[in-house]
């Protein structure tokens, strides 16, 4: 069985010590540009997780992905599709 993950986006200082980020959770994703991190930790211990990361002298800024939070079910918003008519060929024709 797969555990519930819970995403966190970590800002960082330093790009380098980023890496370390690794050691808490699944390191997905560092963005060079912006200094920041995606870290996915399982969700009984990501409260804990994220208080020890905090404490890091190259976190600057940890804040929760409210990813999970959003509705993913789009199947009862859309219509029935209908059926397309094409014309007839005869009618092109003409």
């Amino acid at each position: 069985m797969v555990p519930e993950r819970i995403g966190y986006i970590v800002w960082v200082n330093d790009l380098k010590a980023a890496r370390n980020l690794e050691k808490y959770g699944t390191l997905h994703y560092v963005s060079r540009r912006m200094h920041y991190a995606v870290v996915y930790l399982n969700a009984d211990r990501a409260e804990e997780t994220a208080k020890h990361m905090r404490r890091l002298s190259y976190v600057r800024k940890i804040e929760r992905s409210h990813r999970t939070d959003l509705k993913t079910d789009y199947g009862s918003k859309f219509p029935e599709e209908a059926p397309l008519e094409l014309p007839d060929s005869e009618a092109l024709s003409s």
